[in-house]
Parts: C-alpha cells; sequence; structure tokens
C-alpha cells in the first residue's frame, strides 16, 4: 500500500500528537497509510551517540525513506520562528537525493508547534516549506474550505497544522488543532493518490 512519510522531530511531545493525527488523516484516505519517523537530536559537541533506535516513539528516519513514499508531511517545534536543528540537519544532508530527483513531483506539507501564539509559527512553516520546493515537491497547505481554520482559536494556519503549548508547554492538542492537522494529512494523502493515478 503506497506510504506517506510523516517525519517530525518533537522534545515536549506537541509535535508528536500532530504527527500522530496527521497520520489518522492519512489513514482516511482509501489505499494510503503513513509511515511515521523522527530525527535524532543534535549537538554542538557530540558526548554519546545516539541510539540506533529511539527508546519510545518513531523510528528514526532513514533517507530509503524519501524514496519510498509517495508524499511527505514534516513537522518540527518552533526555534525563532525556524524549524528546530536536528529537522534542520537532516534536510540539510539531502544533497544526494536533492540532485536525483527523489521528492520530485510528490505531494508535501508542514507542521509546528510553538509555546504563544505569536511565536513564529507561520515563519517557521513557511520557511520549512522553502526546502520541499527546492526537491520539486508539490506543496499543500490547508484551504480556508476546511472550517476550523476560520474558527481555531489555537493553532491553525492555511500553511500547514500547528499547536499552541501555551507557557506550561502542554502537549495536548485542542478539538481544531486535532481537526485540522487530520485535514491536513488527508489532503496529502489524496493529492498522492490522484498523483499515482
Amino acid at each position: 500500500m503506497p506510504e506517506i512519510l510523516v517525519l517530525y522531530y518533537s522534545r515536549g511531545g506537541s509535535v508528536a500528537r500532530l504527527a500522530r493525527q496527521v497520520a489518522r488523516g492519512i489513514g482516511e484516505v482509501e489505499g494510503m497509510q503513513a509511515r511515521l519517523r523522527t530525527v535524532p537530536p543534535v549537538a554542538p559537541i557530540t558526548e554519546i551517540a545516539s541510539p540506533p533506535e529511539p527508546e519510545e516513539g518513531a523510528p528514526y528516519v532513514d533517507k530509503r525513506d524519501l524514496a519510498e513514499c509517495v508524499g511527505l508531511l514534516i513537522g518540527s517545534p518552533t526555534r525563532f520562528g525556524n524549524m528546530a536543528a536536528p529537522m534542520k540537519h537532516f534536510i540539510d544532508t539531502l544533497g544526494a537525493e536533492w540532485a536525483s530527483g527523489t521528492l520530485d513531483g510528490k505531494p508535501a506539507a508542514v507542521f509546528t508547534s510553538t509555546a504563544t501564539m505569536h511565536g513564529g509559527q507561520e515563519s517557521t512553516l513557511l520557511t520549512m516549506l522553502v526546502p520541499l520546493l527546492h526537491h520539486g515537491c508539490v506543496i499543500s497547505g490547508i484551504p480556508f474550505t476546511e472550517p476550523a481554520l476560520s474558527t481555531t482559536r489555537s493553532g491553525g494556519t492555511p500553511y500547514g497544522a500547528s499547536h499552541v503549548a501555551g507557557a506550561q508547554d502542554d502537549p495536548e492538542l485542542s478539538d481544531d488543532e486535532a481537526v485540522l492537522a487530520r485535514a491536513l494529512g488527508r489532503r496529502v494523502a489524496d493529492l498522492a493518490r490522484r498523483l499515482q493515478a
């Protein structure tokens, strides 16, 4: 069965929860399924190598996952209006995949989480889209035909799904945030299905 890669980095759990909602949305499209993967953490000075597999959650991504997927969603927490270093580090290693067109023509979208309403969600989502454009992905967002996009009082943007964790770093998604994350997953899966036909 064709798979959509849901690739994310999460520290507080918010982005991981968004990823699971995105995956649920993908599963709602007939003939499509999600492949959840994460990226390992990075540090300025390596003290201890990361284990070959995370102790919990999704396995670490392998570049083979990119070749095998028919669509891609990338999620990261916001760091000063941009994606977190572990996700950027992984993307920066994809020169061979860029040169060979591994992601060319595949639908893609992004999702994020911030601590505050004005913590840089939209700039993070937009900057996460830039490398996907370089790879030739077919970019998707969330259209305003999704009613929750007009009613949400927390996360959710036309540029991608999002979550506002608040000062206490609460990973629990609001109803609208969960609905919009599933809608984004469905949208990418549906685009992938149509592009394959």
